[in-house]
């Protein structure tokens, strides 16, 4: 499968699976508040195919892959699904996915590997890349709908 159906493919699952808006505005951090709404709307779009393109490329490596859910965790507003996963040719690792229903339904709004966040690692990505753009959202939005 080429590169561009397996970040399209991607896309799609983190759309249906993952709370984007929540990710997305976690991400942005306090700006997310005094965001217009137009402003936000299309910085969560932007950041949906940040997200899509970064990660995406690697999803080629889940093919032949093996997740084991081994226990869930009620974390009081969240839950929390413990992982093993198996990669062909790599060791078995940990992760762990948090789901809450903020939205209305089940949805991912972080994944940790092995003890790693990746909310938290895309929070100070997103927060650098924003703090290079002297806050502002708009060339923010523009540049992220280039990276990944």
């Amino acid at each position: 499968m080429s590169e561009a159906k397996l970040i399209g493919r991607f896309e799609r699952i983190f759309a249906d699976y993952a709370d984007v808006n929540i990710i997305a505005r976690s991400a942005l951090g306090p700006a997310a508040r005094s965001a217009k709404p137009a402003e936000l709307e299309a910085y969560i779009a932007s950041f949906r195919g940040y997200i899509a393109r970064k990660y995406g490329k690697q999803f080629h490596k889940f093919i032949g892959g093996k997740i084991e859910v081994t226990g869930t965790t009620d974390r009081g507003k969240f839950f929390e699904v413990m992982t093993v996963t198996e990669l062909r040719g790599s060791a078995p690792f940990d992760v762990a996915f948090r789901v809450s229903d903020r939205s209305g339904r089940n949805l991912f709004f972080d994944i940790i590997i092995e003890g790693i966040s990746l909310l938290s690692s895309e929070r100070v990505e997103i927060g650098a890349l924003l703090d290079a753009r002297n806050g502002d959202i708009a060339k923010l939005t523009r540049d992220l709908a280039r990276l990944g």
